[in-house]
């Protein structure tokens, strides 16, 4: 933490949300998980922060690829856990599917998420689309 950064305790800390449509947005998306676990206290251990980074950006360019182009992303904290939700407007859901060795069509994404997640759960949103979430063990 730099000397104008401040931790908060849990508390006070106010959930984090980044909207976007772009490649851009996802690294904005990435900086944005990166300050929410830096201003944690208790801090999050560098791996699961490094976890927290990877699987946001994971998930936003998933609904970016995936999802009609645009995502909106949540970060919560919890006693035990952190929570990241990504919001898009597509109704499909993520699947498993094997891996693309050469590159060019993916398919690691989403089973790295649940690999590095405690849980994921997918629910459909009331105006539409989905809400893809995992839990962080903390």
């Amino acid at each position: 933490m730099n000397s104008t950064q401040t931790a908060v305790s849990e508390a006070t800390l106010v959930p984090t949300t980044v909207r976007g449509n772009s490649a851009a947005d996802i690294r904005q998306a990435r900086r944005a998980a990166r300050a929410f676990a830096d201003r944690l206290a208790p801090r999050l251990c560098p791996d699961v922060a490094d976890t927290l980074v990877l699987v946001v950006s994971e998930l936003v360019t998933n609904a970016l690829r995936h999802g009609d182009g645009a995502f909106t992303l949540r970060l919560n904290v919890h006693p035990d856990a952190v929570e990241v939700a990504v919001d898009d407007a597509s109704p499909r859901w993520p699947r498993m599917r094997t891996p693309d060795v050469t590159g060019s069509d993916g398919g690691f994404g989403w089973p790295m998420v649940n690999r590095l997640a405690r849980t994921t759960a997918v629910t459909r949103r009331a105006a539409g689309g989905k809400t893809v979430t995992a839990f962080l063990s903390r």
